[in-house]
């Protein structure tokens, strides 16, 4: 099913940042405390008990890190409710959209950007790439770990897509294909700096990674856009909504 395959995407997390808590497997990451790369996901069907629950915040806590979780709630039904009773506050529910890669068509993009796929030798690109998705997603300026966690995904058979102004060369958008998983794979962190916005960019690069996916044998391809408006751009490349994912966290 779909929609626990997408569950399953989701819990595979890295051995290095892996903690199984009661039903739940959680990803933490040393080396960036920023919530995106910090969070839980239920097993599928999960009913998780208080004490599970509080070993759950206290495992993010001791870390210094806030307890949240990134799931479908779909696929465990039974989870919301009692995170809510244990204090979690939904951070927001967000459209999942999915794209069968025979699906996919190119959207309209200014002519005067090109797009491309980043290869993992080029380092001054990924610091490049760090800095446009950072500034869009409005986070702290690129560190070290940053572009680690991008050659951990290119060594991974993930992709790294970069849209540069043609005319200077300069990267101006940004996007990611995730390690796949079972022929799984998330497109993340689709970025355009901001003077070159409603130009088609992050369509253009959706498409790409997608097209490039597809290529690569990955069978279902998903985002989590912020919301229905972000979520119109990738309609136009073919994706269609299939549910909802759930944010949720316990706030100091």
């Amino acid at each position: 099913m779909l929609i626990n395959d997408v569950q399953a995407f989701l819990r595979s997390v890295p051995d290095d940042q892996r903690l199984r808590i009661g039903p739940f497997t959680a990803k933490i990451d040393p080396d960036d405390s920023d919530w995106p790369f910090n969070y839980a996901v239920p097993d599928d069907d999960a009913d998780p008990t208080t004490d599970e629950v509080e070993a759950l915040v206290g495992a993010f806590l001791e870390r210094s890190r806030i307890p949240r979780l990134e799931y479908i709630p779909r696929a465990a039904p039974k989870v919301e409710a009692t995170m809510l009773a244990a204090g979690f506050t939904p951070e927001g529910r967000f459209p999942l959209l999915v794209c069968p890669p025979s699906e996919v068509v190119d959207a309209p993009v200014d002519p005067g950007v090109r797009t491309e796929l980043v290869p993992a030798s080029a380092t001054d690109e990924l610091w490049a790439v760090a800095r446009v998705t950072n500034a869009a997603f409005d986070v702290p300026p690129p560190a070290e770990h940053d572009v680690t966690r991008m050659l951990r995904v290119l060594a991974e058979d993930g992709l790294i897509a970069a849209a540069r102004d043609a005319a200077t060369g300069e990267i101006i958008g940004a996007g990611q294909l995730l390690a796949p998983k079972g022929g799984v794979a998330e497109i993340a962190g689709i970025a355009t700096a901001p003077s070159h916005r409603r130009r088609g960019i992050g369509g253009a690069i959706t498409a790409l990674l997608t097209r490039a996916g597809a290529r690569a044998g990955i069978t279902t391809l998903f985002l989590t856009p912020a919301n229905d408006q972000a979520a119109s751009v990738y309609a136009r490349v073919g994706y269609q909504k299939q549910g909802e994912a759930l944010f949720i966290s316990l706030r100091p």
